[in-house]
């Protein structure tokens, strides 16, 4: 049996990790169209992963503008069944400062573009289960690996994901701190979504890169404090993602393996063979 994979999405430096035997860099078509990039193949302490920069190298795409369909599609084609996100968000709380990593287990979702979010449709109806959309032992793993890589770690929390690409109004992260919110981003909710339907086991970092704009007394968050502080996280991230791949187990067993056992409504010969054939990589279990 073909090894399962590590999936790593982020920024486009995050694959420069001592230790990591890069092999390949893949272009993958989608039936959903182009991902956010290529792909970048390698071994690390004997597992294969693959590395997706999400805005694409150069920072070219907005949160909006990302094609999350065609990234989980491809990364699921290459048999991921293990994914991590590293990604920028604003803290909604005092005690979240910047620098600081957050592990989020729940979500809040404020996007617009909902029907991009699902693999399903255009024949075949899924409801996936997402009462609790990240995986606990993907967590954990990156709980124990941020804490030995030197991080100020916060194990859960809940991330309100909002499009972009302009930061929130001194109103919206107000209402946002009073609903009890945690952390505020643009992109990983779509991620947790796609992957939950892909049978992938997602874990996110959530790098605190500033405090939004509710604390008066700090200046409003700008792009440029973003990817200063961002900047100031990637070692410690790549610390964190070395260290968890080594704890990441061979065999895709976890319940988030097997999300789709009774999430498909149509039956099986109803599917149109056309979309059956396209979603294989993520229906192919269940044909």
């Amino acid at each position: 049996m073909e090894q399962a994979a590590i999936g790593i999405i982020g920024g486009s430096g995050l694959y420069e990790l001592d230790g990591f035997e890069k092999s390949e860099e893949r272009i993958i078509a989608t039936p959903f169209g182009e991902p956010s990039d290529a792909l970048v193949g390698g071994t690390f302490a004997g597992r294969q992963v693959w590395f997706l920069p999400r805005h694409g190298r150069g920072h070219r795409i907005l949160p909006t503008e990302i094609n999350h369909r065609a990234n989980l599609w491809a990364l699921r084609s290459l048999n991921v069944r293990w994914l991590i996100c590293v990604t920028a968000v604003g803290s909604l709380k005092e005690e979240y400062a910047p620098r600081d990593v957050v592990l989020p287990d729940q979500f809040f979702d404020r996007t617009s573009r909902r029907e991009h979010h699902t693999f399903f449709g255009r024949g075949i109806v899924g409801h996936v289960s997402f009462a609790e959309p990240f995986s606990s032992g993907m967590r954990e793993i990156l709980k124990e690996a941020a804490t030995g890589a030197g991080c100020r770690v916060h194990d859960g929390g809940t991330y309100v994901n909002m499009d972009g690409p302009a930061f929130s109004t001194r109103a919206e992260s107000e209402t946002n701190r009073r609903l009890g919110f945690d952390v505020i981003g643009m992109t990983n909710l779509p991620e947790a979504k796609l992957a939950r339907e892909a049978e992938i086991a997602i874990g996110t970092l959530a790098m605190i890169t500033d405090y939004d704009c509710w604390k008066v007394e700090e200046e409003p968050v700008t792009a440029e404090a973003v990817m200063g502080h961002l900047h100031a996280n990637v070692s410690a991230a790549k610390r964190t993602i070395s260290a968890a791949i080594q704890r990441i187990p061979l065999v895709p067993d976890w319940p988030e393996h097997r999300s789709l056992d009774g999430a498909i409504m149509t039956p099986r010969n109803f599917w149109p063979e056309e979309v059956a054939a396209e979603l294989s990589p993520i229906l192919g279990r269940l044909s």
